[in-house]
């Protein structure tokens, strides 16, 4: 039987899994480890960060980011002057969908007060608890940041535990620029990143 498969190198003809050649690839770029940091920041040029058109999508995951101050926001924004500044527009959805340890309390919510509507906000990714067995894990991942004609989408998914709940959130958009994106932040609201990893991937 053969196989029709489509990637972004055209149609890939085969006849078993095994014989698929030249998809895209995830290739890692930088790990930034976080110790009571008041940010984290991937920075094309600086310190081994490639963040260019070397590729056309990039992907953060979140590994037990941990916050020192309880119940704040995780949170994102983007620079197009190299890190100088982060305000770029934003326009978002939010969702959240959670579960508690009790199986009493379910929802699936979306939330107008995490969202974005031509602001220039921090993007919420997720919800930070403090205790010392919690913290957040996820992807975001940005497409095409070098891009000079079109906006800038991006979509992130992030697994959170504040206060006995299983927290799942939601959020995709796009920041309203025709400038390149060279700089990417995160930051708790309020308070320092504890502990935790941040790993920046280019998708060939």
């Amino acid at each position: 039987m053969s196989i029709v498969k489509l990637s972004n190198n055209g149609v890939k003809n085969a006849t078993a899994f095994g014989s698929i050649t030249g998809l895209g690839s995830m290739v890692f770029i930088k790990k930034l480890t976080a110790s009571s940091s008041a940010t984290l920041s991937f920075v094309d040029g600086s310190d081994g960060v490639v963040l260019d058109d070397t590729y056309k999508e990039y992907l953060f995951t979140f590994k037990n980011i941990h916050p020192e101050t309880d119940g704040q926001q995780f949170r994102f924004q983007t620079s197009t002057n190299g890190g100088s500044s982060y305000g770029t527009t934003i326009t978002s959805t939010y969702f959240i969908a959670y579960h508690g340890e009790v199986a009493d309390d379910t929802a699936l919510t979306y939330i107008t007060g995490s969202d974005q509507a031509q602001t220039t906000n921090f993007m919420v990714l997720g919800s930070g608890d403090n205790q010392s067995d919690s913290g957040i894990g996820g992807t975001m991942t940005l497409f095409n940041p070098s891009s000079t004609t079109f906006v800038k989408h991006f979509m992130a998914r992030t697994i959170n535990d504040p206060s006995s709940y299983a927290q799942d959130e939601y959020t995709a958009g796009y920041f309203n620029t025709t400038s390149d994106i060279d700089a990417v932040q995160f930051k708790f609201a309020s308070g320092n990143i504890d502990a935790g990893d941040i790993c920046l991937y280019g998708i060939a």
